[in-house]
């Protein structure tokens, strides 16, 4: 019989991001004792860790699994704990995620089942047509550049398209234990950190600079400001680069664009072959709608699809999100897509306006964190007027087409700090936490009021 705490795990990894759950979650042991979830990490670094960021969530998931909010105690394995047995470990396929586990002993891979994202599924426009077709000659052309730098706003498609790389890499070679790394900067620096803390560095260099023949990392940007990580970072890269390894890097910002990285390091995610992308224009928008409901095998109408592509435009994350809910709805309710339904599913995501520009941003922001114009331009760094900011510089970068030093002159701020706000939301809404769930209800609420 699976123990509560299994059930409660399967559910978090359905919930959260891959990397979030292998370096977390994953390593813990829990059991239910007496209406109490009884959680236990492998040492303090991991706990501290999912204290400060996972607590919220695995509270919510547990409450849905066990019909209650159960009390959680959360301590390391010094604390006695009944054995509890792991999670059954996933069948091999074709490729290898590597992923260091936060345990005291040595870095290990791991597993990972397939990846999610191909190129024939990615829907190409006047918007990505670039960054696709340097994805695909990336693949084809092993002589071309030795790397790969894809830059846009979230939700546009960057981490389909460096899946699709890994994808169609391991569909190439066809070897067992390709030797790919896939994460985010997020978990590189974290893996450093647990490298130093169990005294395993000379691994994980060895790891990432002689047993990596592909490097895929995500979120770059999430280095600003680390000087140690860039320090590692920059060595990896020169290490894999002279011996011919291949990179692709993201981030939502260009390279000249980050602020209190090294200025090597800049110039290392310079050196390869930069490509954009773009907001979808209306008929990419609706090409990306045709392609989901013909593989849901669903009749859309077209009135329904005009919607869609007319109120989500700057998101394609947030139109395939809502169109797959849609589907589901109607299929629950054994009832046809109409407009009706889908004006009742879109009611819950946040709708573009044409007519949406910084002003309307600024009072929607001030709005719904109870500040005046004059608290959200000030100099303060009380926590809430920083993080309403942060929420504004996200909202403009992601709904206008100003720059970031004309979102910056707006706040009389510096763009490196319009940069390091949009940055942290990012964070907070991808780890989960209690700031970032906050964070995205605020920014779902924009145009749904």
């Amino acid at each position: 019989m699976t123990s509560p705490w299994n059930r409660i795990s399967l559910a978090l990894e359905q919930c959260l991001a891959p990397g979030l759950f292998q370096l977390w979650i994953k390593p813990l042991r829990g059991c239910l004792e007496d209406d109490v979830l009884v959680l236990r990490a492998p040492n303090e670094f991991v706990r501290s860790k999912v204290n400060d960021r996972l607590m919220d969530t695995i509270r919510e998931v547990a409450t849905e699994n066990l019909g209650y909010s159960p009390r959680i105690d959360l301590g390391t394995l010094s604390a006695n704990i009944p054995s509890v047995p792991a999670l059954p470990a996933p069948e091999k396929k074709i490729v290898t995620r590597q992923m260091g586990l936060p345990m005291t002993h040595p870095l290990t891979t791991q597993v990972v089942q397939s990846w999610r994202h191909q190129f024939d599924d990615f829907i190409v426009g006047p918007c990505n047509n670039l960054a696709y077709m340097a994805s695909r000659s990336f693949c084809q052309d092993m002589q071309g550049s030795e790397q790969l730098f894809l830059c846009s706003a979230p939700g546009l498609g960057k981490t389909h398209l460096v899946q699709a790389i890994g994808n169609e890499i391991a569909r190439q070679t066809n070897r067992n234990h390709l030797r790919i790394s896939y994460l985010s900067g997020e978990e590189f620096a974290s893996q450093l950190v647990m490298a130093i803390k169990a005294k395993t560095v000379e691994q994980f260099k060895t790891r990432f600079r002689n047993n990596v023949d592909f490097l895929l990392l995500e979120d770059i940007h999430f280095f600003q400001g680390k000087e140690k990580m860039q320090d590692e970072l920059l060595n990896t890269l020169k290490s894999l680069q002279n011996q011919g390894r291949r990179v692709v890097l993201t981030s939502t910002f260009l390279p000249r664009e980050l602020t209190d990285i090294d200025p090597n390091l800049v110039s290392r995610f310079a050196q390869g072959f930069m490509a954009v992308i773009d907001k979808p224009d209306h008929q990419t928008r609706l090409n990306i709608i045709a392609s989901k409901a013909h593989c849901a095998q669903v009749h859309m109408p077209g009135s329904v699809a005009q919607l869609l592509a007319d109120r989500i435009r700057n998101d394609v994350r947030q139109l395939e999100s809502c169109l797959k809910n849609i589907i589901l709805k109607a299929k629950l309710l054994n009832v046809d897509i109409s407009m009706d339904l889908a004006w009742n599913v879109l009611n819950n995501y946040a709708l573009d306006d044409a007519s949406l520009d910084l002003d309307k941003i600024i009072s929607f922001v001030c709005q719904a964190y109870g500040l005046g114009l004059d608290e959200l331009r000030s100099k303060s760094r009380k926590k809430e007027r920083v993080v309403a900011r942060n929420t504004a510089y996200y909202l403009a970068r992601k709904h206008t087409d100003l720059s970031l030093v004309d979102i910056g002159r707006r706040f009389n701020r510096k763009h490196s700090t319009v940069i390091k706000g949009i940055a942290s939301v990012e964070q907070e809404v991808s780890r989960k936490t209690a700031l970032g769930n906050q964070i995205a209800r605020t920014i779902r609420q924009l145009q749904a009021r």
